[in-house]
């Protein structure tokens, strides 16, 4: 068996036109999507990007327990436990510059092997002391424009100088390390490739040609990185930050085409499965809003494509499915194409039932969301945003052995107020460290509590408003999900203080520290 995982970050389902989009070309999802089977109901579990690849890891919600970070001594590990129970090798490319960041170190070094592609966004990679930035201010709208140290967007400015040609760029270059892979592997067996690739995660910075098909009437400086939260931009700017996205799905298109070429051309599919996602979506002016982490999780970010093909279920080729799944059902669904079982503390369930079988469902409700936000819930029909009553109000820990945030260590001021809390069920009786997440926190004011803006719980019917435009009272059906949502707090372990915060008291059972 070979297995080969295709994942793009902040990949738009509404985008692609394999789920109806209409404003820009994918011809090479769509040809993926026509031999795989196509999730229409697919949701993701926790955000932002290393979160919810915890979950790609291990199986299991991650934003109940705690914010961004890397994998914990007693996490079991895809990669892993692949090699552990099957010998299985694994590679990944990629170019995602936050796994070499403090708060996902100790993702890639779970491979047997890994291709590290470097210049994507903040990455420190060139280093210039004097850059020219009298340049810069000519070149760069104001709202992407920065000179300070150790600023992502300078950094962002400064690794553009060294990427001069279409084979320069980083996606480019993680899709090319994945080619040499099949290349030198197309003989072998038994082998694990991740392909993924940081676009088209903004900043939306893409070859030139690639915009042909977008144009807009926006004349000003470079402008492709949206900042979060409320759109305050022109017309004809909103309408430049969506074509230069459009430019770099379109990239991406192409790029995944390089992919799909290779295994015609050596007649890989006879016995290669091919699974494609994201973590997450984005906002794209949508709900007036640019981005993800500062507002409810609409489900331009929530509600995420996937595809799946597999040699064994190639009759399925070109099917939907419309049974609710999630980002922690990867990890069950590839060991289960290799034949091993899932640990005990998995929580999703394999997707391979599910391809088989039109009818078949896995779960019926959904839990979603970031630490420390709203805990969201969904089952298929609705969606829930359920926010505590006080968002900064306390009650408020990240339990952890691994004690990094994004891009830094917890500070010593975070770390005073922390105590030893006893084991949960998933974490192999060893006890943890508990911290309190507030404003000491530097990630408190960053993706955390700190900066929530419209913190209204409210409910949605996806059926009558797909755009989640008109929040509904439904007490029943509010009640029900309610209900579900607390017994899925409560099958993960969530700890006690979570009820508290979200005033969930006569519900409360579980963890206690």
């Amino acid at each position: 068996m070979r297995v080969l995982f295709v994942m793009f970050d902040t990949l738009n389902r509404r985008s692609l036109q394999c789920y109806g989009g209409n404003t820009v070309k994918t011809p090479n999802f769509n040809r993926l999507a026509s031999r795989s089977v196509v999730f229409d109901t697919h949701y993701v579990g926790s955000l932002p990007c290393m979160p919810a690849r915890r979950e790609m890891m291990t199986g299991r919600y991650n934003f109940l327990h705690r914010s961004w970070g890397p994998l914990e001594p007693f996490d079991h590990a895809l990669p892993e436990l692949l090699y552990q129970s099957k010998g299985v090798y694994s590679h990944l490319c990629t170019d995602h510059l936050h796994y070499w960041d403090d708060g996902g170190s100790t993702y890639h070094n779970r491979f047997d092997s890994y291709d590290l592609i470097r210049g994507n966004q903040g990455d420190p990679w060139k280093a210039v002391v004097a850059p020219d930035e009298a340049a810069w201010k000519e070149k760069y709208h104001p709202v992407q424009l920065r000179t300070e140290r150790r600023n992502v967007f300078r950094r962002d400015m400064i690794n553009r100088e060294f990427i001069k040609t279409p084979e320069d760029y980083p996606a480019a270059k993680t899709f090319q390390a994945g080619l040499e892979f099949l290349e030198r592997n197309k003989d072998a067996d038994n082998w694990f490739l991740q392909i993924e690739t940081f676009d088209p995660h903004e900043p939306f910075d893409v070859p030139a040609m690639w915009r042909a098909d977008y144009p807009t009437h926006y004349r000003g400086p470079t402008l492709d990185w949206p900042p979060y939260g409320p759109v305050h931009e022109t017309p004809d700017e909103v309408a430049e930050l969506r074509a230069n996205y459009a430019a770099t799905l379109a990239h991406c298109d192409h790029q995944l085409g390089r992919v799909l070429d290779f295994l015609d051309r050596h007649d890989m599919w006879k016995d290669t499965a091919v699974l494609m996602t994201t973590d997450h979506g984005f906002l794209l002016g949508e709900q007036d809003l640019w981005g993800k982490c500062l507002m409810p999780v609409y489900n331009e970010v929530a509600h995420i494509p996937l595809t799946l093909w597999h040699p064994a279920h190639a009759a399925r080729a070109g099917q939907r499915r419309t049974a609710l799944t999630q980002t922690i059902d990867l990890v069950p669904t590839f060991l289960d194409m290799f034949g091993v079982p899932a640990p005990a503390e998995v929580q999703g369930r394999s997707l391979l039932p599910v391809v088989d079988d039109p009818d078949a469902r896995i779960r019926e409700f959904g839990l979603y969301g970031q630490h420390g936000c709203a805990i969201n819930v969904t089952d298929g029909r609705y969606t829930l945003f359920y926010y505590p009553p006080d968002i900064n109000g306390g009650d408020l820990y990240n339990y952890t052995l691994m004690p990094t945030h994004l891009k830094r260590r917890f500070s010593v001021a975070e770390l005073q107020g922390a105590t030893l809390a006893p084991p949960f069920d998933f974490t192999q009786g060893v006890p943890l460290l508990k911290v309190p997440c507030d404003e000491k926190s530097p990630v408190y004011n960053f993706l955390g509590s700190g900066v929530q803006i419209d913190c209204r719980t409210r409910l949605y019917d996806l059926q009558e408003d797909p755009g989640q435009l008109h929040p509904i009272e439904a007490p029943a059906i509010r009640d029900r999900l309610l209900d579900e949502l607390v017994a899925l707090m409560r099958a993960n372990d969530a700890p006690a203080e979570a009820y508290r915060r979200f005033g969930l008291p006569a519900r409360t059972a579980g963890h206690t520290a």
